[in-house]
């Protein structure tokens, strides 16, 4: 296998990771709007923390928008 081959396949898989950590960080966001949203929004920011290391950056930054949305919540319903 050549290194350009060895590149992109190792980009693919960061790229598919940070897709993952996007998702996953969004939907524990968004459930975290009904259940458990300090806790929930806490892991979402560090989700979306973690994906924007990745290359996708909008996904990752939307997953952290929406922890930070929900933590603040969470908190204001205390």
């Amino acid at each position: 296998m050549s290194e350009h081959t060895e590149r992109q396949s190792e980009n693919s898989l960061n790229n598919t990771t940070g897709l993952w950590v996007g998702w996953i960080g969004i939907i524990l966001g968004l459930i975290g709007f009904f259940w458990q949203p300090v806790f929930l929004g806490i892991a979402a920011i560090i989700l979306g923390i973690l994906g924007l290391f990745s290359p996708q950056k909008a996904l990752n930054g939307v997953a952290l928008a929406i922890g930070v949305i929900a933590l603040i919540y969470g908190i204001a319903i205390l």
